[in-house]
């Protein structure tokens, strides 16, 4: 894990987004992951926080996912909040918001109304549904819109419960990293034209997305839409996790021949006329033979029989130990800025990295220095 001390607010290389303003309405998930996605690569994000407390409570300075934001107080609800809201829209090219269709232009900060004072601003709405449909206007969360989209269905044991990846499918794969990308889009298109528009990223479109790859094999017939009963998804026995004797897990992706091959030698098995792994029919019979060696030894005898091979085989690690892994530490993958183990901002580019230039914006801190720094006076009217 690096220990690096980042640089300075003010000093630090800014990233690719250097001068790209962007204002996030206050919201949960992931809205503000997107937002802090635009924050790490250089973006100035100001957050608009409301007076209270958080809606999922915890103390706002170890809330990592406000990293390189600055955050302002207005109240909405106040006659001058939205006024405020709308003179940071007009300065800034990107608006990320959160709230179900239809509250945000109660709040009188919708589309319509910020776009009216900045006609090229890109405005990214964040939902779980969708700004229209059935089910636009309910409630819900990350476990529902993967399990609506199909894609919860496909991770788990054969003839198990479905298994939910904490809220990384949903929220973040499906949600924030598809925002991301539709701002940057648009944002290249105003930037061109001089027209902004409406970027509609809903978590079920998303997680659909994702699985895009799955209805091609589906139509080709070489993909059982069933769970673990395939080549990706825990079905394969050469692609899947084995318990080890100390309750470790190891996990095997060894998909290629040149990879399987040294797979089953540094396992045990090379010389032991193992059937044919083409045919599913042979796989419990593999799966057997791979769980019962796995658990002849532990996951840390097993880690270093593989290690620096070409067998694709890895340990599953923690959090904690995948922060001390020695390439993740090599690669400064995580860091400790702030008092905080985080990941580091990511993708690496050459010349403008992304950095940690501020720790997580705590509500309201940086409201005189953004009304400052945007021009925007009315924040002050509101500041409480």
């Amino acid at each position: 894990m690096s220990h690096d001390t980042p640089d300075p607010p003010g000093r630090a290389a800014a990233g690719p987004l250097d001068g790209v303003r962007v204002v996030e309405l206050a919201g949960i998930g992931p809205g503000p992951f997107a937002a802090m996605l635009l924050a790490d690569l250089g973006a100035d994000v100001v957050r608009v926080d409301r007076p209270g407390p958080s809606p999922l409570g915890g103390d706002p300075a170890f809330d990592v996912t406000n990293r390189n934001k600055r955050s302002v107080l207005v109240d909405l609800k106040s006659s001058e909040g939205p006024a405020a809201v709308r003179a940071l829209a007009e300065r800034a090219e990107i608006l990320v918001e959160g709230y179900r269709p239809g509250v945000a232009e109660r709040l009188g900060v919708g589309p319509d109304e910020c776009m009216a004072v900045n006609s090229a601003l890109v405005y990214g709405r964040m939902t779980g549904w969708g700004q229209r449909g059935p089910l636009a206007s309910l409630a819900g969360h990350d476990i529902g819109y993967i399990a609506t989209a199909g894609a919860l269905s496909m991770i788990g044991e054969p003839g198990g419960r479905p298994v939910f990846p904490a809220n990384l499918l949903g929220d973040y794969a499906g949600g924030s990293l598809y925002l991301a990308t539709g701002v940057l889009a648009a944002l290249l298109t105003a930037r061109a034209t001089g027209r902004g528009q409406v970027v509609d990223a809903a978590i079920v479109d998303g997680a659909a997305h994702l699985t895009t790859m799955f209805w091609g094999r589906l139509a080709e017939g070489t993909w059982r839409d069933a769970r673990g009963r395939n080549l990706l998804d825990g079905g394969c026995p050469y692609y899947g996790v084995y318990e080890t004797a100390d309750g470790g897990w190891m996990a095997v992706g060894a998909l290629e021949p040149q990879f399987y091959a040294a797979f089953v030698s540094l396992l045990g098995l090379g010389g032991d006329g193992l059937p044919d792994r083409a045919d599913p029919h042979n796989w419990p019979e593999l799966r057997a033979a791979f769980a019962a060696r796995f658990k002849t030894a532990t996951r840390e005898e097993w880690a270093a029989v593989f290690a620096g091979t070409d067998a694709c085989v890895a340990p599953v690690l923690s959090l904690h130990e995948a922060a001390g892994h020695p390439h993740l530490t090599g690669r400064g993958t995580y860091t400790e800025a702030y008092g905080i183990t985080q990941p580091a901002p990511a993708p690496r580019f050459s010349e403008t990295p992304g950095s940690l230039r501020l720790p997580p914006a705590l509500p309201g801190a940086h409201t005189p220095d953004v009304a400052r720094d945007w021009d925007v006076p009315e924040l002050l009217k509101d500041h409480r």
